[in-house]
């Protein structure tokens, strides 16, 4: 994978495309996340309910507060787990679309721990989480693995090779302190918990 495919893909999205990209889970699929008709996209590829929401992609810990409200103490949490296959759902930041979050004031973040995902997401900025499946379907751990319809739809696909757990991440939430689905990354959130 090169730098010069990444940047192109990072331009697609800075104009409101979208992109097909690995993460250490699964792959997943990535509008900016301040472009509605982007983020409108991602729903109609997918073919998914606009009442799900879909979670957001960041590449550090100062962009997780440009789409999230999470407290020092929240924070010092987050950096025990992340970057890694774990979802976190926290409170939504004043900025993030209602179309993101499906109106939720909760959002769900993702900080992967995958070279490819984080250089993309760096130079465009939070992207949607969400796998590059069809709504209901088994989520790709490669690109062979996608649906002909996504490939047909999405303006750019990188391939990054077959996805290091090739499963979904676990998603938790932070208030509650409870774990939502269980998923990749698992062990970490049991640590967390103590």
């Amino acid at each position: 994978m090169t730098e010069k495919a990444v940047a192109k893909a990072a331009e697609v999205l800075a104009r409101g495309g979208t992109a097909v990209y690995p993460t250490e889970t699964v792959y997943g699929i990535g509008a900016s996340v301040f472009i509605p008709e982007a983020v409108e996209r991602i729903f109609k590829i997918k073919r998914r309910d606009r009442t799900m929401p879909l979670s957001v992609a960041v590449a550090s810990f100062e962009m997780m507060e440009q789409v999230a409200s999470i407290d020092e103490e929240d924070l010092s949490l987050l950096r025990k787990v992340l970057p890694g296959p774990v979802t976190i759902l926290v409170k939504r930041g004043p900025d993030l679309l209602d179309i993101v979050t499906a109106g939720s004031p909760m959002v769900g973040i993702r900080f992967p721990d995958h070279p490819v995902a984080l250089e993309l997401i760096g130079m465009i900025g939070p992207i949607t989480s969400t796998s590059a499946n069809l709504s209901g379907q088994k989520p790709p751990a490669s690109i062979e693995e996608l649906d002909p319809k996504i490939t047909s739809e999405v303006d750019v696909i990188l391939d990054g090779g077959r996805s290091r757990f090739g499963r979904p991440s676990t998603l938790f939430d932070l208030a509650a302190r409870k774990v939502i689905r269980e998923g990749a990354g698992m062990e970490r959130v049991l640590e967390l918990l103590g």
